[in-house]
This record gives structure tokens, sequence and C-alpha cells, in this order.
């Protein structure tokens, strides 16, 4: 019996290509697979169309396949691979084909090159702070690995809820939410492997009710990894906000995530410095982590900076009870401090709109 067309796909799970770190399945590039008993036909989509790993993806995805054959006692007779291309970025082919929301007029990814610079607390306020503006909007806990919604959002004692095969989400504070947090075992470790990772954030992202939104804040892991990929290929973007702290460790890092969405044609909508200095009782300022090195950064790299969010323990708080709306209250600096943020990045992301008119004086 030849080989069934899941074992074939598990086969060339195994093929990288090394440009991207990714396997040809997770990456969208197996355009079109076809068997004839022993003669298998596959089609390869590269983003160029000289690439020189042509020859060595030709050779892993033979030996790949023959190996799976020989796996399952069923002969290869003949593999014959073709490739294809297409110079659109991941994000441009996605924003040009079918939106599977297409009652959310903007998508924004908040993404970080490290763990620890307050990724998900910039992304509960960018949501809670447009809300506060007056427009609708959604949060998306895409951090599968460390959900972490379920605490900051207060959504613990809440139960998930579906109508017509479509999860519901909650509506907290003023926005819709929704978390894997809420669907798994709260003590659970979530090891998923790529393909797993990309199912999961699929199902979360667009089997949701989502209704007509003016925004969906995508809180994203940390890192360069197989969510932020999976993102860019399913959703068309509107663009991302990078957070970062001010010190140059965290800057390294987070110049690695604005080239991966670059890399997959995300606009950069601008960076947030979180983290940025604290305010004693006295009023004196202190720098603890070195204050204006995202700034420099947004400068260096011709990126929007967004502002700066001072730290305070009254954020920790507000994040440890689920209230983020307490933010607003501990005091007028801080809440000016969350407020411009959110109208620069309401701005940034008008001026970004694709095909928007503009006018040419002569």
């Amino acid at each position: 019996m030849p080989l069934q067309p899941a074992q074939l796909r598990n086969a060339l799970a195994t093929v990288v290509e090394t440009d991207i770190g990714k396997d040809i399945v997770t990456a969208g590039m197996v355009k079109d697979l076809q068997s004839d008993g022993d003669d298998i036909s596959i089609e390869i989509q590269l983003s160029s169309a000289d690439s020189p790993l042509r020859e060595q993806i030709k050779e892993q995805i033979e030996a790949a396949l023959r190996q799976a054959g020989q796996e399952h006692g069923e002969g290869v007779a003949r593999v014959n691979v073709t490739f294809s291309s297409d110079m659109r970025s991941a994000n441009e082919r996605v924003r040009e084909e079918t939106n599977p929301l297409p009652n959310v007029k903007k998508i924004i990814a908040v993404g970080a090159g490290k763990g620890g610079v307050g990724k998900s607390t910039v992304a509960t306020l960018l949501a809670i702070g447009l809300a506060k503006q007056g427009a609708k909007v959604g949060l998306l806990d895409g951090d599968i690995y460390g959900p972490s919604m379920t605490t900051m959002l207060g959504l613990r004692s809440l139960e998930s809820k579906t109508e017509n095969n479509q999860l519901l989400p909650f509506e907290v504070h003023g926005i819709k939410a929704i978390t894997i947090g809420k669907l798994v075992e709260p003590d659970r470790a979530l090891i998923w492997r790529g393909p797993r990772a990309h199912s999961a954030f699929s199902q979360l992202a667009t089997q949701t009710s989502w209704g007509e939104l003016d925004y969906l804040i995508v809180d994203l892991p940390p890192g360069t990894g197989d969510v932020p990929l999976s993102l860019a290929q399913l959703l068309p973007l509107a663009g991302a906000v990078i957070v970062c702290t001010p010190q140059v460790v965290a800057q390294d890092d987070a110049r690695r995530a604005v080239r991966m969405f670059e890399q997959l044609g995300v606009p950069i909508l601008g960076l947030v410095e979180n983290m940025s200095y604290f305010v004693a009782d006295d009023g004196k300022e202190y720098d603890l982590f070195g204050r204006g090195g995202g700034q420099q950064m947004a400068a260096a790299m011709n990126i929007d900076y967004l502002g700066e969010i001072p730290i305070h323990p009254d954020m920790r708080i507000a994040a440890d009870t689920g209230e983020p709306l307490k933010n607003w209250e501990i005091n007028e600096a801080m809440s000016n401090a969350f407020d411009c943020v959110c109208k620069n990045l309401a701005q940034t992301a008008s001026l970004r709109e694709p095909n928007r008119p503009t006018l040419s004086v002569q």
C-alpha cells in the first residue's frame, strides 16, 4: 500500500529550510502533494526563483520520503520535486488573500525579543487604553507556552463558553479577551512542537466569535519562534509593537524581533520602553535600568517611538488581582503615560492603513 498523505507530510516535516529555521510544512512551503502509487510529486514554493537552497531541499525531500517508505515497508519508485516562487512576504500574501477575521479592522501583534520585559503588561495596557478611548477592542493571549491573561484579567472564576462551535470571548474591563489558559488545566505545562503550536494558535484566533472590532491586540510569546510565523501566515496584520526595557541586553533582543517582523512583511508600528523609570514617594525619579535606551534604539532603526511606561508597585498589584483598570488610578503621571502610548499607537496604525489616499502637490 503506498504511503498515505499523513505519512508523506510527516516525512516532509523533517526537512528544514535553513534560512528561516522552520520545516517546510510548518513554513507553508508545500503547495501541492500528489501520489500515484509509488510515484510522488511535490511542489515547493520558495521566496526566490533562484534560491541556492533548491538542490539541498530537493535532496532532503527525496531522502526523507525514501526513509519513510522503508520505515513503513513501502517502496518509493520516483520523487518529482518542482519549485515555484512567490516574492511576497508571508504577511503580504495573507493580506491579499482570504481574511479569516473580516469584522476586525486592525490586528496588532505585541512582541518582544526576550521574556521579562513586560510584554503581556503592555499588551493589556494597550487593549484597555484603546477601549477607554472609545474603540472596540479584543485581546488575544497568543502566548500559548505561558499564558498569563487568566490572572491579569481576573478570569479564574469565569467559565469558558461556546456557541455554534465558536469560542465566546470573555467580556471584561471594557474589552473582549480569550486565552488558552482557560482551556487547559491551570498547572499543566504546555509543550508544543511546531505544527501543534500552529494548530493551537490558529484555532484560538479564528474559532473565537470576536464580532466587530476596531482592534485585536495579540500578545505573542517572547522570542522569534513558531507563533509569530503562524500569526503572519494566518492573519492580515496592521503591524507590530515591540516592547523592550532600557538596558542594552533587552535592546539586542528587541532588534531581533524587529528584523523578524520585517522579514515576515509585518510593518513595525513602534516601540514601547517599559519599566523606563521609577518615581519614589518623594517625587524623585530613579532610572533603574538606564532610561532612554528604547528611544535611542527606535531612532537608530528608524521606527516610531510610542512612549515610555514607568514602573510602579501598584502595577504589580493590579496584575496579580486581575484589575487592569486600577493602573489608571495610580496617579496622574502613570495614567498620562498609558494614554500617551495608546494615542500614539492609534495615530501610527491609522497612518499605516493600506491603500490610504495621499495628496500629491505638484
